[in-house]
């Protein structure tokens, strides 16, 4: 079965390198900052198009490439009627969630943030809107307490493969059979930049902490500032440490350990990225230019 492949990213080049000792690889489809998987697609003498696909600019790439299947894993782009419809059986994404829960950008992230046990993968028809095209396949992986953003993508690239392969065999099978999303309990979260990571004090510890490890590193990490510095905070834990509820939140409480009050609570700050600073108790954690 030849197939076409949408792939950005690190976790775009590991599946095409699988996905090419598997099944005849027709063309790829990249975005330029996807510098290894550019750089094995030469070396392997693979057809690739590199740039945003979208208002038939790959109409010349694709004219004399005809495909089976076409499928997207991590691709930066939205694609058109044109790829879509390019593949002569099935053309179908791989998401980062159990669909139709959060639709659109880093749902591995938000899903952390939101305090979810829950996660998946979901193998679905790509249609003209984001993330909304019928389910074939999902596979759940739970979400547990130390979980990271990181770790979160750990866990699903075990999945990948096994789901890609289930579901080509659906097809080579005629076994293959879709459902419809409920759209009725869609939730969709938005792209997240480096700036969106501030820790809001005033939040209740829990959230706090599932804000700091959902973007622990490799991500660029949540944060906050001192002494109008900014402080990258890798992982914070929950303490019994005793506090007045006057005292304004984000204040340190105690030195060592690092002590933050919130509004329900105390946390223990554990990692700091750029740990350069000298403390001081009573002292908040707060943006001086805002």
């Amino acid at each position: 079965m030849n197939i076409g492949v949408l792939a950005s990213g690190d976790l775009g080049f590991t599946l095409v390198q699988q996905l090419h000792k598997r099944f005849p690889i027709v063309f790829i489809l990249t975005d330029s900052k996807s510098s290894a998987l550019i750089k094995f697609t030469k070396n392997n003498k693979l057809p690739i198009f590199i740039g945003n696909p979208r208002n038939g600019s790959t109409k010349d790439f694709l004219i004399n490439m005809t495909c089976d299947v076409i499928i997207s894993i991590n691709y930066l782009y939205l694609i058109e009627s044109d790829i879509i419809n390019h593949s002569k059986t099935l053309t179908f994404n791989i998401h980062g969630s159990l669909l139709p829960k959060y639709r659109g950008r880093s749902p591995h992230v938000w899903s952390i943030i939101n305090n979810e046990i829950e996660t998946g993968i979901t193998a679905h028809v790509i249609d003209s809107s984001c993330d909304t095209g019928e389910i074939i396949e999902q596979i759940k992986i739970p979400i547990e307490k130390k979980d990271t953003g990181g770790s979160l993508l750990v866990k699903y690239s075990k999945h990948y493969l096994p789901l890609i392969i289930s579901v080509i065999n659906k097809i080579e099978t005629n076994t293959l059979k879709f459902s419809k999303q409920d759209h009725a309990k869609a939730t969709f979260f938005g792209k997240r930049c480096p700036e969106d990571g501030e820790i809001n004090w005033d939040w209740e510890k829990e959230r706090i902490y599932n804000w700091v490890r959902a973007q622990s590193s490799p991500y660029p990490g949540a944060f906050s500032f001192y002494k109008n510095e900014k402080i990258i905070i890798d992982w914070v834990q929950f303490s019994d440490f005793g506090f007045d509820s006057e005292i304004k939140n984000g204040t340190i409480i105690n030195i060592n350990p690092l002590i933050i009050k919130t509004t329900n609570g105390a946390l223990e700050i554990t990692e700091i990225r750029n740990n350069n600073f000298i403390f001081e108790n009573g002292k908040k954690f707060h943006n001086e230019n805002r």
